[in-house]
């Protein structure tokens, strides 16, 4: 089984790139959505954080906002926060390599180089746009300000710098272009006799 480790700043056309992926068949194992599930009501996350701050639950479930109150709050608390899920997550990656057949499995992780995860990968790919393009897609979203977009960006490693680090670099300018390198990685790493 191949590691492909797939990465990318807010709005770098990441999720789309995934499906690609998942279209050449192989298998994808995402970061954030492993985490809403170990945040949702019944989810492993709920247990620990009843324990820590019993203020985060809200109907059952750990509540983003919440969480980000009490960061604001007690910035040394994300310490803590990462204590807990970190492991959980790690355990619900565990798992899905334990049950998957394919040859090739993504995990999509937004902050790989940033963890550390690149060390748990056989390569990397990174997805890139220009910086005007980001910008565009991530604010017609409407889900945040152009602040709040530039606070996010802030914290990531830059773009360039995550492209110079990664095994192989998908630009996203047209889905066509980002699909046609997705086929060209997914051949190469099938072509290799680890695969």
């Amino acid at each position: 089984m191949f590691l492909l480790g797939l990465t990318g700043s807010i709005g770098m056309g990441k999720s789309t790139t995934a499906k690609m992926f998942v279209d050449e068949g192989c298998a994808l194992w995402d970061a954030d959505a492993a985490v809403h599930r170990l945040y949702a009501l019944g989810g492993a996350a709920v247990p620990p954080f009843l324990a820590a701050f019993p203020q985060a639950i809200v109907d059952g479930a750990v509540s983003r906002p919440a969480l980000k109150e009490i960061i604001g709050g007690n910035p040394a608390a994300l310490n803590q926060i990462e204590a807990i899920i970190h492991p959980l997550v790690g355990q619900d990656r565990a798992d899905f390599l334990a049950k998957t057949k394919a040859d090739i499995v993504v995990l999509d992780i937004p902050l790989l180089f940033e963890t550390g995860g690149d060390a748990r990968v056989h390569a990397t790919a990174c997805v890139y746009t220009d910086d005007a393009t980001q910008e565009t897609r991530v604010l017609a979203r409407g889900t945040m300000t152009r602040e709040q977009f530039l606070a996010i960006k802030a914290k990531q490693l830059p773009a360039a710098d995550k492209c110079a680090r990664a095994t192989y670099v998908i630009q996203t300018d047209t889905l066509e272009h980002a699909r046609a390198q997705v086929q060209t990685i997914v051949k190469t790493i099938r072509s290799q006799p680890h695969a």
